[in-house]
């Protein structure tokens, strides 16, 4: 008989939380190595081995939700560029999260020497922007999303874990596993 103690469950949540990370696309061949010039670039080799670890093991979850986000943001431009048209963040984006997209792309710009998000507005969203952008617009999005609700709770989780890790903060395996199980259920759902 197999023993369901702790352990036994820690491993379990492990294995659970690198099968999402793999269905949800995770290239293998790169994760848990750094490229050596960018480590030495950013003198890991002079900071503590044991904070470098931790931070190291997050940046995995990191790059799960990253990819998520991102796959969210490529999810709702093909929707509404294919039912609206071109013009979509002019006619079905609200005023207010086109300007707070356009605040931050601003603000960014004013800082030429660091590199920007990127070349469009949509990119400078956050993921509650992206739930409410589909609310706005759900009858182009119902045919592909269960529910909005269901959309709202999954962003929302995965935020809170993003933000843990934004600011430096560390997710036990039970998180990693909620994270993974989020991003398979999406992908499921509405496809990469």
């Amino acid at each position: 008989m197999i023993d369901s103690g702790p352990l036994y469950e820690f491993v379990f949540r492990g294995q659970l939380a690198e099968y999402a990370l793999d269905e949800a696309g995770r290239s293998k061949h790169h994760l848990g190595q750094l490229d050596s010039e960018i480590a030495s670039s950013l003198s890991l080799d002079v900071l503590d081995p044991e904070l470098v670890d931790a931070a190291r093991r997050m940046s995995t979850v990191y790059t799960a939700i990253a990819a998520f986000e991102n796959a969210v943001r490529r999810f709702v431009v093909k929707v509404l560029l294919e039912q609206v048209g071109a013009d979509w963040w002019l006619t079905k984006v609200s005023d207010r999260i086109r300007k707070q997209a356009e605040t931050r792309r601003n603000d960014e710009e004013t800082t030429k020497w660091h590199a920007q998000r990127g070349d469009n507005l949509i990119e400078y969203t956050e993921i509650g922007a992206l739930a409410n952008i589909m609310e706005q617009n759900w009858d182009h999005f119902e045919p592909h999303v269960r529910s909005i609700e269901w959309a709202k709770s999954i962003f929302r989780s995965i935020e809170r874990s993003r933000n843990v890790i934004m600011h430096s903060g560390r997710l036990d395996l039970e998180d990693i596993a909620r994270v993974g199980l989020h991003i398979r259920d999406w992908v499921k759902q509405v496809g990469t």
